[in-house]
């Protein structure tokens, strides 16, 4: 018999791990009345040892549910690693005097199959127990022997792992119940409204400040009951985001009325975003709303002041405009001169009304080319136009601009088709011009091309509408300006870098 195997310094800790005092072994009595029958013995036990005892798990033939362990065959069987065999026990120093040799159940022969974990740790034994010696067990019967005490530790391992299971979620339960305690905490100190619900949208949370700021009774507002809360003009589109960001998962934000316990509807910010396991699956909604009403408030009175500043704007071009006008009439030399700086304040005027309206009421019909290059182009454009729109036509890109480079590009492009009105394509019936936005790196291309009007060439010197341009395109955009005089037309390139168009391209 081997004898290299040791025993857990705390055989108790160890032992404790398979909960070995519910009961319920069952299928361990099936295998001790097999094993009996197997090896044709009176007795068999599965013997588990502890630190002053040996206590049977299961037995056949053997009334007795425990012996002293300096009393145990199995303590010895335990420590080898094959099966432990006693010929004739009266005959066996080791056992000759032990008290149940010489009393109850009178052993002479015995067999024992160590019961070890899946850390080595030798826990007791599967053994056969016969009151007549015998020289051995067969090679059938010690192959069964062996293969029943594997199944005895396939069953103790199932418990461990089963009361390792429990235990855990036990565990978790208390964690999970800290947490929510933790959260409930946490929410109550907010000084917004917090909510949650399931993963099917089922509120089925509110923190303290919900029902103070609703005034309405806890429990209340679970459920779909949340959506009576707003407005009746807020209702729709409410559902209709917050069933989108349920079906998408996408974050849920909305603003809308929301019922004060005052009885007053306040404008109020409502936000959401899913909670995730590992696998992506959504298990829960957390939610927050935060009153936003005066916040609100002062944006429509900066709406309205600023609408009324822009309305005030509009005016002063046109009454410079007039100005211009009466200076012309009063002295007629100048009036070809006030006629272009009349038009140029005009183009300013609609650049103007372009990026800001003065008013929603007086708002320019823009549609879909607001905010955009092509949008100010019609405007600019407009007066210039035949019938079909096509003797100035436009290709390629519609980048985004804004405020400040509106007026500079309205400026260039009055002056561009001003010119081409005078001397160039525009001049005649069948002249044309193209004109064809693309993205270069950084940079919008804009490229001019004029056909069919007279020929063209260079002026001697520079003038002030070269001047304008100049200074709209370098100074202004920083972008710069190429010109061709062809046989067929004016053709000019213009670079200018896309953070000079608008805001928001440079922060792309």
């Amino acid at each position: 018999m081997a004898e290299g195997r040791g025993l857990a310094t705390d055989r108790g800790a160890l032992l404790a791990l398979y909960d070995l005092d519910t009961g319920g072994f069952r299928t361990l009595d099936d295998i001790t009345a097999f094993a009996a029958q197997l090896c044709d013995a009176p007795i068999a036990l599965v013997s588990i040892v502890e630190d002053v005892r040996q206590r049977f798990l299961a037995r056949t033939g053997l009334d007795a549910e425990e012996t002293p362990r300096d009393v145990s065959f199995c303590a010895l069987a335990m420590l080898g690693d094959d099966i432990f065999v006693v010929p004739d026990a009266s005959a066996d120093p080791r056992f000759a005097e032990n008290a149940l040799v010489t009393g109850s159940p009178h052993i002479r022969f015995y067999a024992g199959a160590p019961l070890v974990d899946d850390d080595g740790e030798p826990l007791g034994a599967l053994c056969v127990i016969d009151t007549d010696p015998r020289p051995d067990l067969t090679p059938l019967q010690r192959q069964g022997l062996a293969l029943l005490a594997r199944q005895v530790m396939v069953e103790l391992e199932g418990r461990r792992r089963d009361r390792d299971i429990i235990r855990q979620q036990r565990q978790d339960a208390v964690a999970v119940a800290d947490s929510d305690r933790m959260f409930r905490t946490l929410a109550d100190t907010m000084p917004q409204m917090v909510w949650s619900t399931l993963p099917d949208g089922y509120h089925d949370y509110y923190n303290a400040r919900w029902y103070e700021y609703t005034g309405v009774p806890v429990g209340s507002t679970d459920g779909e009951a949340w959506n009576g809360m707003f407005h009746p003009d807020d209702q729709p589109i409410a559902w209709e985001r917050w069933r989108h960001s349920l079906a998408t998962g996408e974050p849920y934000e909305i603003e809308y009325r929301l019922r004060h316990r005052s009885g007053d509807y306040r404008w109020t910010l409502g936000r959401a975003l899913p909670i995730r396991d590992a696998n992506g699956a959504i298990t829960r909604w957390i939610g927050t709303c935060t009153e936003i009403h005066e916040q609100k408030l002062m944006m429509e009175e900066r709406e309205m002041i600023a609408h009324e500043l822009s309305h005030r704007i509009k005016n002063i071009f046109s009454v410079i405009a007039g100005l211009i006008g009466l200076s012309a009439r009063q002295h007629p030399e100048i009036a070809d001169v006030a006629q272009d700086l009349r038009d140029r304040i005009l183009a300013l005027g609609r650049a103007h009304d372009f990026v800001r309206p003065h008013s929603a009421e007086s708002a320019p019909q823009l549609g879909a080319g607001e905010g955009h290059l092509w949008g100010i182009l019609d405007q600019i454009f407009a007066p210039y136009r035949s019938a079909d729109g096509a003797r100035i036509q436009l290709s390629g890109e519609d980048p985004r601009i804004d405020d400040r480079s509106a007026t500079p590009l309205a400026l260039l492009f009055h002056e561009l088709a001003t010119n081409a009105a005078k001397y160039g394509a525009l001049s005649v019936a069948d002249g044309r011009i193209h004109l064809h936005v693309a993205m270069e790196g950084d940079d919008v291309r804009i490229d001019w091309r004029e056909e069919g009007g007279p020929v063209v060439s260079p002026t001697g010197g520079e003038g002030f509408g070269s001047r304008l341009m100049t200074l709209s395109v370098e100074r202004q955009l920083g972008g710069r300006m190429t010109r061709d005089w062809q046989p067929d037309g004016l053709r000019i390139s213009l670079w200018i870098p896309s953070r000079s168009m608008s805001r928001a391209a440079g922060r792309a």
